[in-house]
């Protein structure tokens, strides 16, 4: 366990990162009155996220592997951090969905349907908690792998 305290610590940041994520989009009105622009500013998430990688292998290289790590270490410190984002995403997504934003689903919803861009019945099979755990579920192991790919690449030591 005191081998996976640096990523246990960046998991919960990166966590915490996206719950004040959440809640930034829902104060700038991207989950009701400026939902029509939710789809374009919700993806620059993914600046404070990779930073939250970056900082999490570069405080595994200098803190645990006294400054020099290899690409491999890198990555899998970033893979045991996406394990465990991953394994907390439900519990993020409810509070998100519940405490967050509890009018999300309702919002989009109308608003896809609006916009015909959805049938009523396959807005309402996509925007819930169900359909968005399983995303997240997903959506966090697949970009927490590509990005540990890319930030071990560059934080590691150089040979």
């Amino acid at each position: 366990m005191k081998n996976l305290k640096i990523e246990i610590k960046w998991a919960v940041i990166f966590i915490i990162m996206m719950l004040l994520w959440m809640l930034l989009e829902k104060l700038a009105g991207l989950h009701d009155v400026n939902i029509d622009k939710h789809e374009i500013y919700t993806n620059f998430v993914a600046i404070p996220a990779v930073a939250v990688y970056v900082f999490a292998l570069l405080d595994k290289k200098k803190n645990f592997y006294g400054g020099n790590m290899s690409y491999m270490q890198g990555f899998k410190t970033g893979l045991i951090i996406t394990l465990i984002v991953t394994i907390i995403s439900p519990l993020s997504q409810y509070i998100i969905n519940t405490f967050i934003t509890p009018d999300y689903f309702s919002n989009i919803t109308a608003f896809a349907v609006k916009e015909g861009k959805m049938s009523q019945e396959e807005a309402e099979n996509f925007f819930n908690l169900k359909s968005y755990i399983l995303q997240g579920l997903v959506g966090a192991a697949v970009m927490g792998i590509i990005t540990s790919a890319i930030v071990a690449f560059f934080t590691k030591s150089k040979s």
